[in-house]
């Protein structure tokens, strides 16, 4: 990875401003697209299961990629315009997540955390 956080966020600000889109972009229709990148990210492995899937991951990465970019595009976009230090949240979620989640008792388990 060679771009910061904070390189892609300029990125996308460059944009975004220079089609004028801000005046479209409420936290709810960003959190609409947002959720509709995501499910075009899930459409590439609905139905698919084993070496089906393993082959279409294979021989879809760059189109799984655009998907992937187009959901970090929303997340960057987002946490900018509401004023979410991105970076400090989700470095505070992954030390909620390792106390919910404790190596002894999470790991070989796909239980959720209230089942550990």
């Amino acid at each position: 990875m060679s771009a910061d956080l904070h390189e892609l966020t300029r990125k996308i600000l460059e944009f975004r401003d220079a089609r004028n889109w801000k005046q479209f972009h409420n936290p709810k229709d960003m959190a609409l697209s947002l959720t509709l990148e995501a499910a075009e990210l899930l459409e590439h492995f609905q139905w698919k299961n084993g070496q089906e899937l393993d082959r279409h991951v294979s021989e879809n990465r760059m189109a799984i990629g655009e998907e992937l970019a187009d959901v970090l595009y929303w997340v960057l976009l987002m946490s900018k315009d509401i004023n979410v230090d991105i970076v400090g949240a989700f470095e505070n979620k992954m030390k909620k997540n390792a106390e919910k989640y404790p190596i002894e008792k999470a790991r070989n388990s796909k239980e959720k955390y209230s089942e550990l």
